[in-house]
């Protein structure tokens, strides 16, 4: 029995993970039941006062420690992650090397942006001291996804720590043993204390932590399991960081390097086997250059193969988003789409090879709904304007992707996204000290960056009266005098305006 999860009761039922490439059963976890979620819930809470107690420089020695851990454990983690949901292991490598960045700048940056400042006063309050401070909730519950299962849930976990919660994590029921590992390199560094727990578990689970009396939910998944945590985390008007589903789009303009555009298209779109929700799912080209941009797509398409082994693109983690994948090129074709490369036939058990499709009616599925699989459509655009009006055309708004040598930050600026990146593909999700988030279908709140770390606390006023006020005004002994001056004043200084 470890500090991360609690032994299995004799009336658990237990799940099994199977790798989504061989089939083969990878381990056997418990559903965590609604009595055993408030258990967690209730020893971190009893931890979180301790925690906070740290003070933001002893606790950001602590994530350093873990962070240390977690890059020393890299190749363990990375075979499970690949083992789990099949992420071929560089890309797993990555995605951990990236999480520890977001996770030293939370450690980092925590007291510098959530600490006691002085606020200035006005004129009719220069006799208060005023200041404020970011408080943590006390226990956050967590959320988390199969298809980033490092960088995705420690984005919200290290931001909450840093900024003095306590955390209960409910992992992917597809990947809960990576949960669990994040979990226990955290209890080796801070043994003492239940400051972060691991609940596993499918939906009843995660279900019960909303219910829980957590101070705040931290959700990453699909927009329909989104509206599903919310209505649960409504019962207690527990507040919700949502980020939800995407259907992300690359603009490539007449002046773009088309063969940066090309090989960001194709990373963008196929990385991860597609299952991205900042991924590439939907691309705009101009029309002076569309012909030559699809022939660089092609090329570099044609390059990779989705497998076992030294494949670059890992199997569909999800069984039943093959069939969503079908739907979408199966839709595409009959409503007079073309399959420049891939379609249908390429999906073989669970994998899909790399498909690129043209001529595809915007309201087809393809275009409209998430696909979560390594495909792109690629439609042709005669200028920008429409380029920007079919983006903004989706009930979605995660990010956005430009390529234009003069115009890019114009065409950013009109594009209605929680982020864009220009001449790179997804760099806003890198820099640490940027907020990471949607509009629209995509959700609401931020992780990353200053931004981040005030997502997991409530902000806390505090005025100390100096001296008394000359103009006494919250009293019933105010007299005319006061209120006369107060008309004057009131007249002087938002009266003469225009």
């Amino acid at each position: 029995m470890t500090a991360t999860e609690t032994q299995p009761a004799a009336q658990d039922s237990m799940f099994e993970v199977c790798n989504p490439a061989s089939g083969l059963v990878v381990g056997r976890y418990p559903n965590r039941t609604p009595a055993q979620v408030e258990a967690a819930v209730a020893r971190a809470q009893e931890a979180a006062a301790d925690w906070a107690a740290l003070g933001f420089a002893d606790r950001g020695r602590v994530l350093d420690r873990w962070r240390a851990e977690i890059a020393r454990g890299r190749d363990d983690l990375a075979r499970l992650m690949h083992q789990e949901m099949g992420k071929p292991i560089s890309d797993a490598k990555l995605e951990i090397v990236m999480a520890l960045e977001h996770l030293k700048w939370a450690a980092r940056n925590a007291q510098r942006v959530l600490g006691r400042r002085a606020v200035g006063s006005s004129l009719l309050t220069l006799n208060q001291a005023s200041s404020v401070e970011y408080r943590p909730f006390g226990v956050v519950g967590i959320i988390g996804p199969w298809n980033y299962p490092v960088f995705t849930p420690l984005s919200s976990i290290s931001f909450a720590l840093a900024a003095g919660n306590a955390v209960v994590f409910k992992p992917s029921e597809y990947t809960p043993g990576v949960g669990l590992w994040l979990a226990e390199a955290f209890t080796r560094v801070l043994p003492a204390r239940p400051v972060l727990q691991v609940v596993t578990g499918a939906g009843e689970t995660g279900a019960a932590l909303c219910r829980s009396r957590v101070g705040k939910i931290g959700f990453t998944g699909s927009t329909e399991t989104g509206k599903r945590v919310l209505a649960a985390c409504a019962e207690h008007l527990t507040p919700v960081l949502m980020e939800c589903g995407g259907k992300d789009a690359l603009i490539v303009d007449a002046d773009a390097d088309l063969d940066a555009a090309a090989d960001a298209a194709i990373w963008g779109g196929m990385s991860n086997a597609g299952q991205t929700c900042l991924g590439v799912e939907r691309v705009y080209v101009h029309t002076a250059i569309y012909d030559e941009f699809l022939g660089k797509l092609r090329t570099l398409a044609g390059d990779l193969r989705a497998g076992n082994g030294t494949a670059q693109i890992g199997p569909i983690t999800m069984p039943k988003q093959l069939e969503v994948i079908r739907r979408h090129l199966d839709d595409a074709i009959a409503r007079g789409g073309r399959a420049l490369l891939g379609g249908s036939e390429s999906i073989s058990g669970q994998f899909v090879q790399p498909t690129i499709l043209v001529d595809v009616p915007e309201d087809a599925a393809a275009v409209v709904e998430e696909t979560f699989g390594p495909t792109l459509t690629v439609a042709r655009v005669a200028d920008m304007d429409e380029a920007v009006d079919r983006v903004n055309a989706s009930e979605y708004g995660l990010g956005a992707t430009v390529f234009a040598r003069r115009d890019g930050v114009a065409i950013a600026d009109r594009i209605n996204s929680g982020a864009t990146s220009i001449n790179a593909f997804v760099a806003h999700a890198t820099v640490p000290a940027l907020p990471l988030g949607g509009v629209g279908a995509s959700g609401f709140g931020r992780v990353h960056g200053p931004d981040g770390l005030r997502e997991f606390t409530y902000a806390k006023a505090t005025t100390r009266q100096r001296f008394p006020s000359p103009l006494a005004l919250t009293t019933f002994r105010r007299s005319a005098r006061v209120d006369f001056v107060v008309d004057v004043l009131t007249a002087a200084l938002h009266g003469r305006i225009g």
